[in-house]
């Protein structure tokens, strides 16, 4: 297997940097160990992990959201498959939207969970050059999304659970989309989803990105991981709207609110899943196994409700979201 080239992300340089020649200098020691250095060099070497891990700890704990969103563009963070492959007991991918297409950059298949069948439905990004071109970077076609629809539809009718893994920067938005017909197909899985009576859990596993996130993003729950990213427009695109300046994507990434904490505190995320320091690519069996047990707390407790009650909260979930309330003016 040919490994892959990962770029290091620039506010990680120095750390990894010190970390790299930490590592070696062990080497070193542990090579010529016959020669027994003195108990304060280990001790001193030991230290110095605390210190770089002490290090990475604020680092990560100080991120900026436009930090966030390119630590989850990075080609070695896990994809929707390789979440599937490791949260799910038996799986299989299923194709094509029974139109004549079947667009790479949407996954769809039937799962077994925890002894529950359930649907999968996920965009997915390449892990390098050949793969992104395949999948197109993640961004579905209108294709994609009625495939996506033809196994929620699935889903329905035989009572199978829906679960969606969101990762993309937005649908694709090409001349071929739109003449396809790219709104009316992410527009109808909207009004769709709303109206299921199965459960529906949505997880933000990377970059969440404009309608095309939301395409498979209606649900009853929606979980997202620490470090994800959920946008209205990337930080780039809104720039470029904005001020005609792509260079003030940080000050957009501000504004946008786009981190899982923020997105908590406005209500428009149910419930934010714990990263490793690092991010999922970091340790990605720590991440699906809290993954794995989120989703089947979830989703127990949903299967208690009545299917009327679980569509009721589900419009009420996303009505409300950007409702906001006026204090009278003082009269003094």
């Amino acid at each position: 297997m040919v490994s892959r080239k990962v770029l290091t992300l620039s506010f990680l340089k120095p750390v990894l940097e010190f970390e790299s020649r930490l590592q070696q200098l062990e080497k070193i020691l542990y090579s010529y160990s016959q020669f027994n250095f003195s108990f304060s060099v280990d001790q001193k070497i030991k230290q110095l992990h605390f210190e770089i891990n002490d290090i990475k700890t604020n680092v990560f704990n100080s991120l900026t959201p436009l930090q966030r969103l390119n630590l989850v563009r990075q080609s070695d963070r896990p994809t929707t498959l390789n979440y599937i492959s490791s949260i799910m007991d038996e799986w299989v991918e299923l194709h094509g939207d029974r139109g004549g297409n079947d667009d790479a950059a949407i996954v769809t298949g039937i799962a077994s969970l925890n002894r529950k069948t359930v649907v999968f439905i996920g965009h997915q990004r390449g892990k390098d050059t050949n793969d992104n071109v395949i999948r197109n970077f993640g961004m579905a076609s209108p294709g994609g999304y009625r495939k996506a629809l033809r196994l929620m539809k699935h889903a329905n009718q035989f009572n199978f659970p829906i679960l969606t893994f969101i990762d993309t920067p937005g649908a694709w938005a090409g001349i071929e989309a739109e003449e396809l017909g790219q709104g009316h197909a992410i527009a109808i899985n909207l009004k769709a989803m709303f109206s299921f009576d199965v459960p529906i859990i949505c997880t933000i596993i990377g970059e969440g990105g404009s309608g095309g996130a939301l395409g498979i993003g209606i649900g009853d729950v929606v979980l997202m991981l620490e470090y994800a990213v959920y946008t209205v427009a990337t930080p780039e695109a809104c720039a470029a709207i904005l001020w005609k300046d792509s260079t003030k994507s940080p000050i957009a990434a501000e504004s946008l609110k786009i981190t899982s904490s923020d997105l908590k505190l406005l209500g428009i995320i149910d419930d934010i899943i714990k990263e490793p320091l690092g991010g999922s690519q970091s340790n990605p069996e720590q991440v699906c196994f809290s993954l794995r047990e989120k989703i089947i707390s979830e989703l127990n407790a949903l299967l208690l409700l009545s299917s009327e009650n679980r569509k009721q909260i589900r419009y009420h979930k996303f009505r409300k979201i950007g409702e906001f309330h006026e204090l009278p003016l003082s009269l003094n």
